[in-house]
């Protein structure tokens, strides 16, 4: 309560104002300046107070504190009852209040309204997840990519359902699109060659040996890249579909990949005799 301390209607306001301007969220303090300062005095604020009043649902929403919430969004509800901003705080509270079901039709109505309304259309998907609809949320990712297919964050989440679901090649499909928009970023090169690694068959793992190369050319000290060169070249090499010529090479890799490995567990530890005990049972996961 030392915050609220002597603190008037006007400095209180000013606070909020400021969080908000300033991207705070700080909702254990919002609730209270709400509740002990704020809520009684309301009617001083004009049209400030709806911004307010939104600011505090949210806040009030995190603290679990539904009763809070309820009552700022019926005063929002009373002002705008068509607004599309207040029905997204409606389905806030009924996912807190775990009313996925509803909270869908709200988001459903939303959407039709305005199809572009990105942050209605992931809400949904966070809720089917939710409730481990697995399939329908990867439906949900699919058409939503259809509208917003430069959204690389959907990409990779829609690669992790694909890869929950077991399915890699679309996984690695997903993988693909990223690279478009980052090329030479290590980690989706070393990803992506582990799906291919897992899918197995020496078509897939001759292109995740390429792009284990490829990250390890990013960057020299990946380590995870490195034991993926080493597990695929080791199976290429032990594989009776493997040419000789592409043997040798193999063989060439592992050798310089265990060096390698050595040389860097060397650098960080000082020595290498645990190293040489794991080198047996590398998994690629």
């Amino acid at each position: 309560m030392e915050l609220t301390k002597n603190l008037s209607w006007s400095k209180a306001r000013d606070i909020l104002k400021d969080w908000r301007e300033n991207n705070q969220r700080r909702s254990v303090e919002v609730v209270e300046i709400w509740e002990t300062v704020l809520a009684s005095k309301i009617h001083k604020l004009g049209d400030d107070r709806f911004v307010l009043l939104e600011q505090v649902s949210i806040a009030a929403l995190d603290c679990n504190r539904i009763d809070v919430a309820a009552s700022c969004i019926h005063t929002l509800i009373k002002e705008f009852p068509n607004s599309l901003r207040v029905r997204s705080l409606i389905v806030m509270k009924l996912e807190a209040q775990e009313r996925y079901d509803e909270a869908l039709d709200h988001l459903d109505t939303i959407i039709k309204l305005d199809e572009s309304n990105t942050t209605a259309r992931k809400r949904k998907i966070c809720i089917l997840k939710a409730k481990n609809k697995i399939p329908e949320a990867i439906k949900e990712l699919t058409e939503y990519l259809k509208k917003f297919m430069t959204d690389q964050e959907t990409w990779q989440e829609l690669c992790d359902l694909y890869l929950a679901e077991g399915d890699y090649s679309k996984a690695a499909f997903c993988m693909e699109e990223l690279f478009l928009h980052h090329p030479h970023n290590h980690l989706l090169h070393q990803r992506y060659a582990d799906i291919l690694y897992t899918m197995g068959g020496p078509e897939q793992l001759e292109l995740a040996t390429s792009h284990y190369l490829m990250a390890i050319n990013l960057n020299a000290k990946n380590i995870r890249a490195l034991y993926g060169l080493l597990l695929t070249s080791q199976q290429l090499q032990n594989s009776a579909k493997t040419t000789s010529n592409k043997k040798k090479e193999a063989s060439k890799r592992v050798v310089w990949v265990s060096k390698r490995l050595k040389q860097l567990y060397q650098e960080a530890t000082g020595n290498t005799e645990s190293l040489n005990e794991l080198m047996g049972s590398l998994q690629v996961s």
